[in-house]
């Protein structure tokens, strides 16, 4: 039996063109190579598995490229790239600051800089999650920071910039790396499915990229457990099985009911959701997602905010035009109220009822305090 490689590793971008949704690092970066303006130290910052430390990989072979490609890219077949490839070059090293902080482990980098490359132009040293640095590492590694041999840059990562100390901020080049759009991830999938003869549901897929929550190593590292779940047909019941994610299906209905103010079948839905195994703040939750959608698919120039499958889309669209905009602010309103009161009530089951009993009779709220009557009694008051 051959080794299984996940999809994080196995689809790892090996150039600047393969690096999903930071186009405006990778142009820059690709820009200081051509225009020779690399600095000697930069800072890749964001959140977890957008590919930060891929792109500092990335940037350090190509640095080191004996035969760089017209478009600034490593050329894969140069002596220094193929020993990168092999995790057996001498003049880039990688160092994880979360198991290596201290300041002794420090002084053994900046001791190994004083020597020059016995190959190449440059020694790179790119150090992980480098928040992680107690306060005397940071204070020992600044001077070299600062005043850097002219052979040596340094590539930082980390997803916690503001415990960064602001002397060493101040000494780097840094990029802010963002979090990868849904529609984006589900492109990326969509293509490894189909190298990997995968027949996938792109509602699924829209649903793996929500969860994600703009990492794509989330959704490659869930993806994969659903290829071991689902084999290679995947629909959307198995993703939302094995993810354990309130069918949307659910929501709908909901909010159908609070409309009709059909608080039975509303409570009753609630039930059946709550025997399915889910817990009342993960249905109070998407449903706030599911009114925040319906509220900005209310204007055709927000409509686009909706990060759902086509399908989905028309459904979120048609319930849009049937809920007045009063409704919908309203039910967000309860919606928030009920997912903080929850953590703190000893009766949670009834939090979540009361507040679909208050949703369900919105209109008539609405009605009361805006008729004539109310504002008189009110200005006598």
């Amino acid at each position: 039996m051959s080794n299984f490689i996940v999809s994080a590793r196995k689809y790892r971008p090996a150039k600047f063109v393969d690096v999903v949704g930071q186009e405006h690092i990778t142009n820059t970066l690709k820009n200081a190579l051509k225009n020779n303006h690399l600095a000697h130290s930069f800072l890749f910052c964001g959140p977890r598995g957008v590919g930060k430390t891929t792109c500092a990989r990335i940037l350090a072979k190509t640095i080191n490229c004996t035969n760089i490609t017209p478009d600034f890219e490593a050329c894969n077949e140069c002596e220094s790239c193929t020993s990168f490839n092999s995790n057996s070059s001498f003049n880039i090293h990688e160092l994880d600051a979360a198991s290596n902080n201290s300041v002794e482990d420090i002084r053994a980098l900046t001791d190994q800089v004083r020597f020059a490359p016995q190959a190449g132009k440059y020694k790179i040293y790119i150090i992980d999650e480098v928040h992680m640095l107690s306060a005397a590492a940071f204070n020992a590694f600044l001077k070299t920071l600062e005043e850097p041999p002219h052979y040596a840059i340094f590539i930082l990562a980390t997803t916690e910039k503001h415990k960064i100390i602001p002397t060493i901020l101040s000494r780097c080049q840094i990029f802010d790396f963002s979090r990868i759009p849904v529609d984006t991830i589900v492109t990326h999938l969509d293509a490894i499915c189909k190298t990997e003869g995968i027949t996938a549901e792109s509602n699924g897929l829209h649903i793996i990229a929500q969860k994600a929550d703009g990492g794509l190593r989330d959704a490659l590292s869930m993806f994969d457990r659903l290829v071991s779940f689902a084999g290679k047909n995947m629909t959307y019941n198995d993703v939302l099985s094995n993810l354990n994610v309130l069918d949307h299906d659910y929501f709908f209905k909901v909010t159908d009911a609070l409309l009709s103010q059909n608080i039975a079948d509303a409570l009753l839905l609630f039930d059946e959701i709550q025997r399915n195994g889910f817990d009342g703040d993960d249905f109070i939750l998407g449903l706030g997602e599911h009114f925040r959608n319906l509220f900005v698919a209310k204007e055709i120039a927000t409509a686009k905010l909706l990060e759902v499958s086509g399908n989905l889309k028309e459904r979120y669209l048609a319930q849009a035009n049937i809920a007045p905009i009063n409704f919908l602010v309203n039910a967000l309103r309860l919606s928030n109220e009920c997912d903080i009161n929850y953590r703190m009530s000893k009766n949670k089951r009834l939090t979540v009822e009361i507040a679909l009993t208050k949703m369900c009779f919105i209109k008539n709220a609405l009605t009361v305090s805006s008729s004539p009557n109310s504002a008189g009694e009110a200005k006598k008051k």
